[in-house]
């Protein structure tokens, strides 16, 4: 039987050529310019072979990540209950992702963002493309303001987490995660839902 030319056959470098590739393309085009075709090509592989080794493209970017936490587990959380109340929601999924049995790896990976602009630049777009953009898919929102409005949330939430768990400033960092979301989850719900005067116009 013949090879076909100019594609990698399934080895054990084969993951690790397309996880190289994907984190060129992501960290090069972003999550929404990559594609699958791109990064099977840069690996040398059949796009077939990508979907084989990760499933889809999300399931990809989270490798490249080494992501600590599924974010359809926050989405579920976020997302399930009534709109005016998704800021409480968010912020709650978010903390229990931090204090949650895989906090250790958010840290890490939290202090490699504010090491490198690679790791910085991956970590912005999880947040916005995998948990924030997708659990507020059912907000309605207006397609020219819901890119800033969740980049506002996404600011809010990253900042949270440094503080609170990376630089830990007290006393931030040890008041029960309850007082942060009654405290922060309405800053969120206004980025989100509601009306940011001088932002917008009229």
């Amino acid at each position: 039987m013949v090879r076909r030319t100019g594609r990698r056959p399934g080895n054990p470098d084969t993951r690790e050529a397309i996880l190289s590739a994907a984190r060129g393309a992501f960290a090069e085009k972003g999550f929404d310019g990559a594609s699958i075709r791109a990064i099977a090509a840069g690996a040398g592989v059949d796009p077939a072979l990508v979907h084989h080794y990760f499933g889809t493209k999300d399931k990809l970017f989270l490798a490249t990540m080494n992501a600590p936490v599924d974010p359809t587990d926050v989405i579920a959380e976020a997302g399930a209950g009534e709109r005016h109340e998704i800021g409480e929601r968010f912020v709650r999924a978010f903390l229990g992702m931090w204090d949650g049995p895989r906090g250790s790896a958010a840290v890490a990976l939290m202090r490699s963002v504010v090491g490198t602009e690679w790791t910085a630049k991956m970590f912005r777009e999880f947040i916005i493309t995998q948990i924030l953009r997708r659990a507020v898919a059912g907000l309605d929102l207006d397609p020219a303001e819901a890119d800033l409005r969740v980049t506002l949330a996404a600011s809010h939430l990253a900042g949270l987490a440094l503080a609170r768990y990376v630089v830990k400033v007290e006393p931030l960092a040890s008041v029960p995660s309850e007082t942060l979301v009654a405290a922060i989850g309405p800053a969120v719900q206004r980025y989100l839902t509601e009306e940011l005067p001088g932002v917008f116009a009229a």
